[in-house]
């Protein structure tokens, strides 16, 4: 069945998207922060049908079935400044993977924003980010209490992630690395480190370990995170 590409909420989701985002703007006291992860990139001598930057184009496996690694890009950007920053996982998309990255975003940016209260997180509907992902409610709320600041989660309209301010950052990222043949994990990382966004290059960021799939939190678990 083909997609709905739009539901009747659409507009209205989008009216509160554009108010949440120019509270968000508007109070020096909350940091606007668009995040996302876009398809999996496989690491090995794969074409990517793009064009090569060298007078004699390097060649790829006449058969691309079998590749050596598969990384995971997260992106987070900072709506204000542009600066972006990227997680590259070698696990799965899951809402662990996620809060780690932002996590680790906070730990290492906090210091640049003294007076930061609240992060207002532009994002689409993904399996990892919904707001009835119970791993995703738990691990945000664990995130809460450690830094102890608030975090308002802005949704964007099924079918209209690409509204979401980092989508243009992925444009960016597969335009600039297209017919780089990635045939290993650091030339992948050099690649994502050596683009720009709005003239800046990104922090890039290798995330170890493991991620398991379809973690859920038990009812009488999750009550004690929803009330927070």
């Amino acid at each position: 069945m083909k997609p709905q590409k739009k539901i009747p909420e659409t507009d209205a989701i989008f009216q509160h998207v554009a108010q949440a985002n120019q509270a968000a703007d508007a109070n020096p006291t909350v940091l606007r922060l668009s995040i996302d992860s876009k398809a999996k990139v496989k690491i090995g001598n794969l074409s990517r049908r793009g064009k090569a930057r060298t007078l004699k184009a390097n060649q790829a496996d006449d058969h691309d079935d079998h590749w050596d690694a598969v990384l995971v890009p997260f992106g987070i950007l900072n709506v204000a400044d542009s600066q972006l920053s990227i997680y590259l996982g070698q696990s799965a998309e899951t809402s662990d993977f996620i809060v780690d990255c932002l996590d680790a975003w906070w730990d290492e940016h906090q210091s640049t924003y003294p007076d930061i209260q609240a992060l207002a997180l532009d994002l689409d509907g993904g399996s990892a980010v919904r707001s009835n992902r119970t791993q995703f409610i738990k691990r945000l709320a664990q995130f809460v209490q450690a830094t102890g600041l608030k975090v308002h989660l802005i949704y964007y309209p099924p079918y209209h992630s690409k509204y979401n301010p980092i989508e243009r950052c992925w444009a960016a990222l597969e335009n600039y690395w297209n017919g780089a043949l990635l045939t290993t994990v650091d030339e992948a990382l050099r690649w994502a480190a050596n683009m720009t966004w709005k003239g800046v290059s990104p922090f890039v960021r290798l995330v170890e370990g493991i991620y398991p799939k379809q973690i859920s939190v038990p009812k009488h678990e999750l009550k004690a995170f929803e009330q927070l």
